[in-house]
């Protein structure tokens, strides 16, 4: 069940490849613009690109979070889904999985890129692949219940954002603050404990709350 919902969401992804190449446009343009506003050579790139990067990624992820449920909800599918499949928590799970697949993959991928424009070191640059790789699914899987509880407003971008960036913050201080220690040759188990433990809770509890969230908006 999960993998054939799996597969009927990357297919609808691929239709709509334009949702798909927007935040990795943003997430290459706002990083890319940094370098151009600080002198080249400069340390200053080094020291801020973790959180620079970091930042980009999690407005990336944000900016693709609306096309996780608002097209089969405005058309009737979501909720046909959650009644058919007898699982909606298979649902949930294939929605996020596939949000990740098509946005939090593809930031990691980039990220090396991004990374070496940003002059940081190989440490920096691996450490940046490891928590992006860690954090990405727990974008993808807290803003599952924010577009959940905000897939039925008209205008739910501004409550989205409000909802799921003071939750945002945790894994954005982690993974920032890891790499960061990376880049200066320090020990930087603890951060990616603590980012473990985020991802863990999260698959425990979201995709219960995201099941509740959804059908409080189908009411």
């Amino acid at each position: 069940m999960l993998a054939r919902l799996l597969k009927r969401e990357l297919l609808r992804h691929w239709r709509c490849r334009q949702d798909l190449i927007n935040p990795l446009i943003f997430f290459l343009i706002t990083v890319s613009l940094f370098p151009l506003a600080v002198a080249p050579g400069s340390e200053l790139l080094s020291r801020i690109g973790s959180g620079v990067i970091w930042v980009a990624a999690l407005l990336a992820a944000m900016l693709s979070l609306e096309s996780m449920y608002r097209d089969d909800y405005h058309d009737g599918t979501l909720e046909l889904l959650l009644l058919q499949s007898g699982s909606p928590f298979s649902v949930v799970m294939a929605k996020i999985i596939s949000h990740w697949l098509t946005t939090g993959l593809p930031l990691v991928i980039m990220s090396p890129l991004l990374a070496v424009m940003m002059q940081m070191n190989s440490n920096a640059i691996g450490a940046l692949m490891l928590t992006l790789l860690i954090g990405t699914p727990v974008l993808s899987l807290i803003g599952s219940v924010g577009m959940g509880l905000t897939v039925g407003l008209r205008q739910g971008g501004v409550l989205l954002s409000l909802l799921v960036l003071p939750l945002y913050i945790p894994i954005l201080i982690f993974g920032a603050g890891a790499v960061s220690r990376a880049g200066m040759g320090m020990e930087y188990g603890g951060q990616i404990a603590f980012m473990g433990a985020f991802l863990l809770g999260s698959l425990s509890l979201v995709p219960i709350a995201s099941v509740a969230a959804i059908k409080v908006s189908l009411k």
